[in-house]
């Protein structure tokens, strides 16, 4: 069902902190003049875990409206409280979105049982088709391949995993246990040719937020086996996917973005602005790069 170049979208602040509705609008027209397949607004990238529950829908229901049905969003709904995630998760429904990615519980690292019956309740709250979400350095817990193989027997609405746990080998073993209709989707945009070797069908990307087009084009020429051509874009963009994480996700690609004047550099504690070597770093990269 999902397949291509997905943006995980930052939510841009204005000077005060308030959610920064124009800047948002731009960036959901950049991705759609960029050719991405879809956002998916609210997820890391998106400082979830400082948007308030209110506000996080109203992030959702903004990116719905503004994307007029032009590429797909994939709304950003999980949470470690299986309650406030099936809320979440309805009202991305409610609001017109085209599915929900679920993070694995983070903090209180439940069981594989208590993984599979937290995923199990939030797709029978919906039918918005479901994507898994495993990023076990975040999580502190990493959904198993049999436990995402035992979902999507039993519900017939988890259809694919954002895998970041940056294992290639981990990707084959989902592939062969799931079969070609199950989507896999990378999460770190290093590994996207890797991961897409051996069964993935594109990306959820950070780096997309500042080459859409980069991303986009790179995944279209390896599904369209035009792997060499891949390969040469993959290794110009590297320099970027690598600098994108100096430090923790979003804020490099916050920086990123405000050097290229698309929206103000504000993040909320805990998160605080990009180091000055490490900004540095990624300057020189965006401009070798021709971005700024």
């Amino acid at each position: 069902m999902f397949s291509g170049t997905y943006t995980a979208l930052v939510t841009p602040f204005t000077k005060r902190g308030k959610l920064d509705e124009k800047a948002l609008q731009l960036l959901v027209e950049r991705q759609i003049n960029g050719g991405a397949d879809g956002i998916v607004p609210v997820g890391t990238t998106g400082e979830s875990p400082t948007v308030g529950p209110e506000e996080h829908v109203g992030i959702i229901e903004l990116c719905v409206a503004f994307a007029r049905g032009r590429l797909l969003v994939i709304a950003g709904t999980g949470a470690n409280s299986t309650a406030e995630a099936i809320h979440l998760t309805r009202a991305a429904e409610k609001a017109g979105a085209d599915g929900s990615l679920q993070v694995a519980p983070y903090y209180n690292k439940p069981t594989q049982e208590g993984l599979f019956r937290h995923f199990q309740a939030i797709a029978r709250a919906t039918k918005l088709p479901i994507i898994l979400y495993n990023i076990p350095s975040r999580c502190g817990v990493s959904i198993e391949v049999e436990t995402v193989k035992r979902l999507a027997q039993t519900c017939k609405n988890v259809v694919g995993i954002k895998e970041a746990g940056g294992d290639c080998n981990r990707v084959s073993q989902l592939y062969c246990a799931l079969g070609p209709d199950f989507c896999i989707l990378s999460g770190d945009d290093s590994l996207t040719l890797p991961f897409m070797a051996v069964g993935a069908r594109g990306v959820i990307s950070v780096a997309s937020n500042i080459v859409s087009c980069g991303v986009v084009d790179m995944v279209k020429h390896f599904e369209h086996r035009k792997r060499e051509v891949a390969r040469i874009l993959h290794l110009q963009l590297y320099p970027l996917f690598r600098d994108l994480f100096l430090e923790t996700n979003p804020i490099p690609v916050k920086a990123a973005l405000a050097m290229m004047g698309l929206i103000e550099e504000e993040y909320r504690l805990p998160l605080v602005p990009m180091g000055k070597e490490n900004r540095e770093k990624l300057r020189k990269t965006l401009k070798s790069l021709k971005i700024i």
